[in-house]
Order: C-alpha cells, then sequence, then structure tokens
C-alpha cells in the first residue's frame, strides 16, 4: 500500500471523489500543514493554525497510479484560486499536495507544469506542493460526511 494526501476545498467532497476510486484501499479527513498539534476542526477554522483541510489515502499502486490520482485532483477543483474553493475562503480550503515521497514530488510537479502548460486555466496554478506533514485525523463526524448523508457533493 501507499499513501497519497491532498487538499483541494472542503474535505467532505474531495474524500468523496476518492473514496469512489478503485484501487483506494480507504480514506480519513483530516488536517495538515499547520502548526497547532492536534487541532480541532474549530481552531482550523479560525484560519490561524496553518492547516489544509485533506483527504489522506492509502491506495494500491497495483491498481491504481499516483499519477492516476493527481489526474482525479486536478479535474475536480479549481486550482487557480488562491485559499479558496467556492464558497469556502480561508487558507484551510488551500489547493495543494502533500507528497510522502521524492517519486510523488517529482509526479506532481510534473503534472502541474502540464497542467500549467495545457491552457485550461487562464490564470496560474497556484497549487502548493510541499512535503507532508503530520496528519491529524479529523473528528468523527467529518469522516465519510457525505456518505451518511446520501450525498455525492457538497453542493447540491
Amino acid at each position: 500500500m501507499a499513501r497519497a494526501t491532498f487538499g483541494a476545498g472542503c474535505f467532505w467532497g474531495v474524500e468523496e471523489f476518492f473514496r469512489q476510486m478503485k484501487g483506494v484501499t480507504s480514506t480519513a479527513v483530516g488536517y495538515m500543514g499547520g502548526t497547532t498539534e492536534n487541532p480541532t476542526y474549530e481552531d482550523v477554522c479560525t484560519d490561524r493554525t496553518g492547516h489544509a483541510e485533506v483527504v489522506d489515502l492509502e491506495y494500491d499502486p497495483s491498481q491504481i497510479t499516483y499519477e492516476e490520482l493527481l489526474r482525479v485532483f486536478w479535474e475536480n477543483h479549481n486550482p487557480t484560486t488562491l485559499n479558496r474553493q467556492g464558497p469556502d475562503i480561508g487558507t484551510q480550503y488551500r489547493s495543494v499536495i502533500f507528497y510522502h515521497s521524492p517519486e510523488q514530488k517529482e509526479a506532481a510537479e510534473k503534472s502541474k507544469q502540464e497542467l500549467a502548460a495545457s491552457g485550461k486555466w487562464k490564470d496560474p496554478v497556484v497549487t502548493q506542493i510541499v512535503p507532508a506533514a503530520p496528519f491529524y485525523r479529523a473528528e468523527e463526524y467529518h469522516q465519510r460526511y457525505l456518505q451518511k448523508r446520501g450525498q455525492s457533493s457538497c453542493h447540491l
């Protein structure tokens, strides 16, 4: 098994599109990239801890590649809006890839360059690519939030 961590706005929707992928064996939503140890949702929402809302996932590389995960990441959010996705505003909603190996870093940087060169977006891609930091699992009511409510996305 391998691990990948992505932030692309509200973690409920991000978890849902990764959770459904063949080869993704587990997902958890939480917080990464900040300065506060063991932050709560309320802490992160103050926009003072520096954490991003993320989905941390395990996947089977024999069934799905990291490059395929990156493709889904890019397709499911707007990587040109700084600290914002849709109506959600704040650093916790930033577009970010937390890499767990030099190979992931290289693949992420290559995919970002390819996306920027593709002309898909008129604005620059602002996604951060940074080393993985401690992952703090979010409160249980956030885990599989949309699935528990029979929803497929945050915005119906």
